[in-house]
């Protein structure tokens, strides 16, 4: 198993998420980046050394992610890679474009003057951050950006089903895809713009627009860098 160099070794100091949770992470974007193929059976040990734990918050992450089918469980041998298509990331989008569209539409009807001067703010930031090249501030504020809007819709239930579908495809990746962050800039703009003027039909359009148009770069970024190669091959 090759080691990602996107994910940074964590020192003492750091502030951690829950272990099993931070495991699942740094597999998860083994699996999404191609570092481990389909079939591949995960060791728990370089995993443990690479995130810093003990195994068992590894098993436990792994075991996350047998629920979320990144890995299945083979008995008495371990944990290996599940197959990871196109369609698993088209689905994750369209999941991802229709519960944030229709959060966005909620937003436009009751966000309030203090919520849009902090989405501002961010799409300040967000252009100093791309003229900086700084893709981990970049990853951070696209994040706020969006936590900004959910927030904003008041309706903390479906925000929690969200997320439990954005959290399968890694932050700090997200950004590197090809295109992904001049689209933000572009339309960051125009989905505050929507808010602003109360317009849910265009917040959802734009939001959903700008969820799935990711999609189609992740999957074309994924196949230049040889993911899927044999399967496009046989």
């Amino acid at each position: 198993m090759k080691s990602s160099p996107t994910v940074p070794r964590r020192t003492p100091g750091d502030k951690r998420k829950q272990l099993p949770e931070e495991v699942a992470a740094y597999v998860r974007e083994l699996v999404i980046t191609g570092e481990v193929s389909a079939g591949e059976f995960l060791r728990m040990e370089p995993i443990a050394e690479a995130v810093g734990v003990s195994n068992t918050p590894v098993r436990e992450g792994l075991l996350l992610l047998q629920s979320e089918g990144f890995v299945q469980l083979v008995p008495r041998r371990g944990f290996v890679v599940a197959p990871f298509t196109p369609g698993d990331i088209e689905d994750i989008f369209w999941a991802q474009a229709r519960l944030g569209g229709e959060l966005a539409a909620r937003a436009a009807k009751q966000i309030t003057p203090a919520a849009i001067a902090r989405l501002e703010a961010n799409i300040e930031d967000y252009e100093r951050a791309a003229e900086a090249g700084d893709t981990y501030a970049l990853a951070e504020l696209g994040h706020l950006f969006h936590r900004e809007v959910n927030l904003a819709a008041g309706s903390r239930r479906l925000a929690l089903l969200l997320g439990t579908v954005v959290k399968q495809l890694p932050n700090q990746f997200y950004v590197t895809i090809e295109g992904q962050v001049d689209n933000s800039r572009t339309e960051h703009p125009l989905l505050l713009d929507a808010l602003k003027k109360g317009d849910a039909r265009k917040a959802r359009s734009v939001f959903e627009k700008h969820i799935q148009g990711g999609a189609t770069r992740l999957i074309e970024t994924l196949k230049e860098r040889g993911m899927w190669a044999e399967e496009q091959a046989s």
